[in-house]
């Protein structure tokens, strides 16, 4: 059985951060840190331990913020800048991976009352750990300094804070506060996006691919007009990322998006779906089995989704759209195409028993159903 995520956050991290913390400043009193930091730990899951460890440095670091952000700097390990962060860990030259995450909740706790000395902690620490949650309540409370900011990181040296300039401002990021003016208005981090395009890092790139698909699930054609804009002419980098950033788009089958990719034309063909079994229950797998041929009389490229039809606890449906293939079909090709959709338990989705239907889209229409039975 795999480790559980939550343990991540651990009693060998605590006394990393005991250790490199007394080193860091002899005052600290690491007994009281790690009682307040071991008390009611192993309850509680990963976001709720970064935030407890926070509380433990809260009562535990000095009282003057500038103080305390010292004693952290100096608690972390040197870095080149340059690192994979997964590659670096806690060991006896500081701090580095998930002991960081706490120090990331107690820097956006207490420096809201000195952001510009807060904001200079975070860069640091974002370069041991991702400190992409603790600067959101920046961009809320001083959302100009925090735009400048983050600004000038997009040029910074290290990826890592390039990346925070994007990551962090993400308005829907997974596990951040939600930045609901960022939501209803996203044009305060399109130039951020804009200077980090064609950044030499996959690894930023993906986070501003990831940073404009979060923007077309609320403003669609801003992000059809930022791809349409800047796909002309562009390298494959920049073209793997636009890709990325319009994934959304093309699985719930939006047509400027999918014409955008020359996805746009409707299936000349026909399309059988198959599901087996008819009948499932929670944790089984449904088969899929796709059955295309063309009547076209040249090659089609398809985007193939499909959506499930969750039965929801009123009766209703509720679909889910669901990656499935990509192809390009020759004229009077016939093809089988074959799939697994696993019904197991997550934490995202409760299951409901009763009829469920799959659609099957080309190009964002929908071209097929079909209809199981759930079973608790």
């Amino acid at each position: 059985m795999a480790e559980p995520f939550k343990n991540l956050i651990n009693r060998e991290g605590v006394a990393a951060m005991r250790r490199q913390l007394r080193r860091a400043w002899a005052g600290f009193d690491g007994a009281r840190f790690e009682a307040l930091a071991l008390d009611g730990l192993e309850a509680l899951e990963l976001k709720a331990r970064a935030q407890h460890l926070g509380a433990a440095l809260e009562a535990t670091l000095p009282e003057d913020f500038d103080a305390a952000c010292s004693v952290i700097e100096a608690s972390l390990v040197p870095v080149r800048g340059d690192e994979e962060l997964g590659e670096l860990r806690a060991g006896d030259q500081g701090l580095a991976g998930w002991p960081v995450w706490p120090l990331t909740e107690f820097v956006a706790r207490r420096g809201l009352g000195h952001p510009e000395r807060a904001l200079r902690c975070l860069h640091a620490l974002t370069q041991r750990f991702t400190a992409e949650w603790a600067v959101r309540p920046f961009i809320v409370a001083q959302p100009e300094l925090a735009f400048a900011t983050l600004a000038r990181w997009t040029g910074d040296a290290s990826p890592h804070v390039r990346r925070l300039a994007s990551e962090g401002s993400r308005p829907r990021l997974p596990w951040g506060l939600q930045l609901k003016a960022l939501i209803a208005d996203p044009s305060p981090t399109l130039p951020l996006l804009e200077a980090l395009l064609d950044d030499p890092s996959e690894y930023v790139r993906r986070s501003v691919a990831n940073h404009l698909n979060d923007i077309a699930k609320d403003h669609p054609a801003l992000v059809v007009g930022w791809v349409l804009r800047h796909l002309p002419d562009a390298s494959p980098e920049r073209r793997a990322l636009l890709k990325h950033a319009s994934r959304t788009l093309i699985k719930q089958g939006d047509a400027r998006m999918l014409k955008a990719w020359g996805l746009g034309r409707r299936f000349a063909g026909t399309a059988t779906l198959g599901l087996q079994p008819k009948k499932i229950r929670v944790g089984d797998s449904l088969a899929l089995t796709l059955a295309l041929h063309s009547t076209a009389k040249r090659a089609q490229k398809l985007v193939i989704d499909y959506a499930v039809h969750h039965v929801k606890a009123n009766g209703e449906r509720s679909p889910k759209v669901f990656k499935g293939w990509t192809i390009e079909l020759a004229a009077g090709e016939s093809r089988t195409l074959a799939k697994q959709h696993s019904m197991r338990t997550v934490t995202t989705r409760r299951y409901h028993a009763g009829r469920h239907a799959i659609d099957l889209r080309i190009n964002g229409e929908i071209v097929a159903e079909a209809e199981f039975d759930l079973k608790l």
